[in-house]
């Protein structure tokens, strides 16, 4: 074997610098133009012949993909709070001009969507291509028959993004990169390229690879090359419709601490010569599910996994790769190491970058299948679509060793009928046709599903919101793996924890549309997160959670939502009444248009909430955090409850230097708490400690006046591609530095340099300050800036930031 091994090694295949295949990205200047329904409310008319090449765009805006409409606002007290009162929907359409060299009058051109939130239909010089309606599905459609070779051509995009086809906010327009790719006329067919790792030790892995030829040819050849960074290190060559198996010697594996990633080169050859090529990273990897739990590479592995919903807050849907990886980065931080990816396909970037940094990934396809959630919702396309839009979602995302599972639903209304089941299996099918290396799953809410036979329809059972249930549900199915695919739903405001108390509508529910950051309240179907980590640990079968949710995000601002399908969290038919009559008499006069559910809001910046998982999920890290903090002029005298969220197990807390008692966790406490502390203004200060020995530390001080501005950014230096972005922090603080908690004021930005203002934002779900601005309010003392490069121009930037009353202040980054 060894000599094999060498002999493949030793192929000499002039492959690496030949290209065959042109791929090119196809996001700069595009015209755009909306009509239907308007931004401002108003209606307009949708003229005619905007598909064909000689049609007038010269008035459309310009600009450069990905583009989202929807986040550019304006907020509006007449749209729907459960999709974030934009105006996402209304009709778009894009078109661009664009040369294509004579040479393709001898190729085959495709265009490839990432993802274009909905309906879409592709024109190219006045001749229709075709359609793809998913908004969140990847697709590729062949332009070839209507180029002009040589020539300038059009292309036109139309997208139809109807209301009510949404639970929560969707974004609208080509909110995902678009590429055109240029291949032979025989070609390696679009993500035809499948590698897995069948067999894994120590020693050596089997790489297993089938790869897809559309196309005839004389003596096709595909040759393939593994690469371990820049060192090949495996390597052969079949006949085009064989399968290939290359072992690689002493493998590194892919596994949460240490993601490693190989790289393969896959190339077609005619006679020799080379005719297309294809590159894909991969890792060496085993999973599996078992009744007692989950195991990555033989050991295991506790899914700590968040829900995620697509839009990056203040940036809305358009795809942001920077802020795609800080996001993962802040979950990371707190302990995640798993992300659903409710309730649609993910952004490919996404899921590389997952692939990088470690974290595992369940893929999920649809919200609804044949019965509605919301008017115009996937249910009117399912039944022609779902197949097309699972097979893609497959094939794309098959290669990624982050993905360790299939979702094909999230509580559908079938669920509530056995009869249905025949469905379920129809789409493990289809998903497994494709990839048969990871389970399916879906997500089970109802008892009436648990209990009636529905959980045996998937390979791995996912439940939500059930975690008094699980000693039954092991005791009904003994040999099904299970783990908890949507829990907890508790629900925060960012530094709020007390309301007047004629403004109390519910306990813990201020007034004012926010919810104590105490972190004990949670919608009507959820529970505090201290309810499932005691679950999972007295059943240790369980595989893990996926909470709703990792960050905040736009649209269902429960519990203000008026909406018809936040009735969806209630199974008793009288509270759902008497909810629906509460939300007739709020009208439109709910303010909030982002979620709650989050354990950072929708800038990233943590609720307290981010330290109890933390100091559960990552129990080595010596941290300690307390909460509330210590500016509550007027409650002099009055009780303050104090919480402190740590790793240790025991911890004392002191006021003024005076101790206020130590403690030590009982069985199932995750919180600690002083419940009778008296207010005075000063320091607190907490000590912990783990097996008798000091852990960590933890201090809030009150404050003096808010004096001064600071800033902070991620990233001082950025790339000049005029895609890259720096997340820089706001903070009103005191003379000593000190943030202030309570303030609010208006901050205004101005920029100078090789960059600009893409967004701002503050975290405040009940804020109808535009994202697009220079200017914006802290809310308890927080705004964010995200500063973008321009592309090709390098230099020094500077930020500078002024509010009445406080010290300006500036910070300086730049640009290569």
């Amino acid at each position: 074997m060894k000599k094999l091994i060498l002999s493949l090694i030793a192929i000499t295949l002039v492959l690496s610098s030949a290209s065959a295949r042109d791929i090119k990205k196809f996001n700069a200047n595009w015209k755009f133009a909306r009509f239907g329904a308007m931004p401002d409310g108003s209606v307009k008319a949708e003229p005619k012949n905007m598909d064909e090449a000689d049609y007038d765009d010269s008035d459309w805006r310009q600009l450069n993909l990905p583009h989202d409409w929807g986040i550019e606002g304006p907020f509006r007290y007449d749209l729907p709070n459960r999709t974030g009162k934009l105006p996402w929907a209304g009709i778009g359409w894009y078109r661009k001009s664009f040369m294509v060299d004579a040479a393709a009058a001898d190729k085959r051109t495709f265009i490839e969507f990432d993802g274009s939130m909905s309906g879409t239909q592709v024109w190219v010089n006045g001749g229709y291509v075709g359609e793809w309606p998913y908004g969140y599905s990847s697709f590729q459609l062949e332009l070839t028959h209507y180029l002009k070779p040589g020539e300038e051509n059009t292309i036109a995009v139309r997208l139809d993004n109807k209301e009510e086809s949404s639970r929560w906010y969707p974004g609208g327009g080509i909110y995902r990169n678009v590429k055109l790719i240029t291949t032979e006329k025989t070609y390696i067919e679009h993500w035809g390229v499948f590698v897995t790792t069948p067999e894994v030790n120590a020693a050596n892995a089997t790489v297993n690879i089938k790869t897809e030829v559309n196309g005839k040819g004389n003596n096709l050849q595909l040759a393939y090359e593994v690469f371990d960074g820049d060192n090949k290190v495996a390597s052969a060559k079949v006949k085009a419709d064989s399968d290939c198996n290359i072992t690689l010697a002493n493998p590194t594996l892919w596994d949460l601490d240490n993601p490693h990633l190989y790289t393969l080169k896959t190339t077609l050859l005619e006679d020799g010569k080379v005719i297309d090529n294809n590159e894909s990273t991969f890792g060496v990897r085993t999973i599996k599910y078992t009744k007692d739990g989950f195991f990555l590479n033989g050991k295991k592995t506790k899914m700590n996994g968040v829900c995620q919903h697509h839009d990056l807050g203040p940036l809305g849907a358009a795809i942001n790769v920077r802020a795609m990886e800080r996001q993962i980065e802040i979950l990371k931080e707190f302990g995640t190491n798993a992300i659903r990816t409710a309730h649609n396909p993910p952004a490919p970037e996404f899921l590389d970058l997952c692939d990088r940094m470690g974290v595992m990934v369940q893929v999920e396809a649809f919200d609804v299948w044949q019965k509605k959630k919301a008017d115009n919702d996937y249910a009117h396309l399912f039944g022609a679509w779902h197949e097309r839009d699972l097979r893609n979602m497959v094939r794309r995302d098959r290669n990624h060793p982050c993905v360790v599972m299939w979702s094909t639903g999230n509580e559908m209304i079938e669920l509530q009928k056995i009869q249905d089941a025949p469905l379920a299996l129809h789409l493990r099918d289809i998903v497994l046709s494709e990839d048969d290396t990871r389970p399916t799953s879906f997500g089970l809410s109802r008892p009436e599903a648990l209990f009636s036979g529905w959980a045996k329809m998937a390979d791995v059972v996912g439940i939500n919101y059930k975690p008094h249930a699980y000693a039954e549900l092991r005791e009904k199915y003994p040999d099904l793996p299970i783990y908890a695919s949507e829990t907890t739903s508790s629900i925060s405001s960012r530094g709020e924890y007390f309301f007047p108390v004629s403004d109390v509508q519910r306990e813990g529910v201020g007034g004012q549309f926010h919810v104590s950051d105490y972190g004990l309240y949670a919608s009507p179907n959820g529970y505090p997160a201290d309810k499932e980590f005691q679950a999972q640990d007295e059943h240790d079968f369980i595989i893990g959670e996926f909470v709703w949710t990792g960050f905040d995000y736009i649209g269902e601002p429960t519990p203000f939502n008026k909406d018809k399908t936040n009735l969806l969290n209630y199974a008793d038919p009288k509270e759902r009444a008497r909810v629906k009559e509460e939300m007739k008499k709020l009208g439109n006069k709910i303010p909030p248009r982002s979620s709650y559910f989050g354990i950072v809001d929708l800038c990233g910046f943590p609720k307290d909430r981010y330290y109890l998982y933390q100091a559960k999920w990552r129990p080595e890290l010596p941290m300690a955090h307390i909460l509330p903090h210590w500016n509550w002029e007027g409650r002099e005298g009055e009780v303050t409850p104090v919480f402190v969220y740590t790793s240790g197990d025991e911890a004392e807390l002191f006021l003024n230097g005076k101790s206020l008692g130590r403690k030590k966790k009982a069985q199932y406490e995750y919180r600690m708490r002083w419940n009778d502390v008296t207010y005075q203004p000063g320091e607190l200060k907490v000590v912990s400690y783990k097996n008798g020995k000091e852990w960590a530390t933890d201090v809030v001080k009150t404050t003096g006046v808010a004096a001064k501005i600071a800033l902070e950014a991620d990233r001082a230096t950025i790339d000049a591609d005029g895609e890259d972005v720096s997340f820089i922090t706001v903070k009103v603080c005191d003379k000593k530095g000190l943030m202030v908690p309570k303030t609010h004021n208006n901050i205004k930005f101005s920029i100078s340099g090789p960059a600009e203002i893409l967004a701002v934002g503050n975290g405040d779900p009940t804020s109808f300050e535009p994202y697009q601005a220079s200017e914006r309010k802290v809310f308890n003392g927080m705004a964010l800036v995200i500063v973008r490069s321009k592309k090709g121009e390098m230099g020094k930037v500077k930020l500078t930031a002024e509010s009445e009353g406080l010290k300006a202040t500036s910070i300086s980054l730049k640009t290569e």
